[in-house]
């Protein structure tokens, strides 16, 4: 089997667009989460909904004022399209052909050839994609009939064409593929990536997931499945609280994260910077229930010993836990006794204070389909920097273990094999397992 290595990182977050920024401001324990209240002063559509908060890509404030981010820290849709090329592709699309274009050039791959463009693919997700065209253009249609309906519109609304963009603007002719599974998009689309390295299909796979459905329909219909937190929409920032005996549900957030995934003896030929081994990946499903997980975990807990399993690593040489935990009251206990029942079994660790785990939720909320890519990226990082991300908000931890939550502020710590999990609606799972390179 082929090693599969990851020599690029691109992301657009509520911390900021790109990776420098993000990663500084949550290792520095900032927020990007904030109110939508005022939305409801232009939209009568956003009032009386339970949850008014949501992590939101920062972009140039409208009226001119100041912003705590620097200029090339904001989001600008016109330093990457032109006018008429905005108008024709969703934003999801847009955050995701942005956060490539960044990860390529971190990776330095810029294949001209046939034969290069050939083996380079795409992997790329999103668990709901464009709701904003689906509802107005519905709303359109019923109002006005067949001419209000844009040319344009199935393209934009199609999960697949985020992938498509990519491969059409970069000319890659390997693997098109898109993965839509809910909230583990994001991980099940870097997992299948690396396969098809593995098994010899590409050599070079553009890979992750992409959101933005800030969206009143969104949050209705989380909001009436009593998913999203709603107890601290008069203070943003302390609305996520994976872990934390208040919380009271996700925070949903919006961006794209973009791995350069390569086979590794390729990667070397070319002289590529290695940031971390992709070493295993593991998928289950609960079969249990459309939006909850099996109280014991045991989903999880599959996922996870498949992943390591795959990895050829014990549960004694994991040296962090990047958590699914959206701060839910139910999947936050089950996550929990999954990692415990791994790492505290046979041959795991003598005491719970030794399992480092943290949910990076609390600092830019519930990327949904985008979610396991982020996170992936926050595990490759603390592998390269010997650091791991807080999670913010947690005050008084309820979920069972003892373990290193790593509450409020970043920690330093020796990193060499992370693993980065994700779990979504109807019960699938998956978990990533990733390493310095040996």
């Amino acid at each position: 089997m082929r090693r599969v290595v990851v020599t690029g990182l691109g992301a657009i977050t509520p911390l900021g667009a790109g990776i420098q920024s993000t990663w500084r401001r949550l290792l520095a324990s900032e927020s990007g989460l904030v109110s939508l209240a005022h939305r409801s002063l232009q939209d009568l559509k956003w009032n009386g909904l339970p949850s008014t908060v949501a992590g939101i890509v920062p972009v140039p404030p409208a009226d001119g004022s100041h912003s705590r981010f620097k200029t090339d820290e904001l989001w600008r849709a016109d330093d990457y399209f032109k006018a008429s090329e905005q108008r024709r592709m969703s934003t999801f699309a847009q955050y995701a052909v942005a956060a490539t274009d960044m990860a390529l050039k971190d990776a330095g791959w810029k294949p001209t050839r046939q034969e290069e463009l050939d083996v380079t693919g795409v992997c790329l997700g999103s668990g709901i994609g464009n709701l904003h065209d689906m509802y107005e253009t519905s709303v359109d249609f019923e109002r006005d009939g067949y001419k209000k309906v844009l040319p344009w519109f199935v393209p934009k609304i199609l999960i697949n064409l985020a992938a498509g963009h990519i491969a059409m603007q970069y000319g890659f002719r390997g693997p098109n593929h898109a993965a839509t599974t809910a909230c583990t998009t994001g991980a099940h689309s870097i997992g299948d990536a690396s396969r098809f390295i593995a098994f010899g299909d590409a050599d070079v796979m553009v890979a992750g997931g992409a959101e933005s459905c800030i969206h009143p329909l969104t949050f209705a219909g989380f909001g009436r499945s009593k998913s999203l937190s709603r107890a601290f929409n008069d203070n943003p920032r302390a609305s996520s609280r994976p872990f934390d005996a208040e919380r009271d549900g996700f925070v949903v957030g919006e961006g794209a994260a973009v791995l350069v995934l390569e086979e590794l003896e390729h990667a070397k030929a070319r002289g590529a910077n290695v940031l971390a081994e992709i070493r295993g990946y593991g998928c289950s499903g609960d079969a249990h229930h459309v939006t909850a997980p099996r109280g014991d975990g045991s989903g999880a807990l599959a996922a996870m010993k498949r992943a390591l399993k795959n990895a050829g690593l014990k549960p004694e040489e994991v040296d962090y836990i990047n958590a699914h935990a959206t701060g839910t009251p139910t999947g936050d206990v089950a996550e929990a006794a999954a990692i415990r029942s791994l790492m505290m079994g046979e041959q795991g660790m003598e005491n719970e204070s030794q399992v480092t785990v943290s949910s990076t939720k609390g600092a830019i909320g519930h990327l949904l389909g985008a979610a396991g890519s982020i996170e992936a990226v926050f595990s490759i990082l603390a592998i390269r920097d010997n650091v791991v991300p807080p999670t913010l908000n947690l005050k008084r931890p309820d979920v069972g273990p003892q373990f290193n939550f790593v509450p409020h502020e970043a920690q330093q710590k020796k990193v060499k094999v992370a693993v980065s999990n994700s779990f979504g609606f109807g019960g699938t799972n998956a978990s990533l397992v990733f390493s310095q390179l040996d």
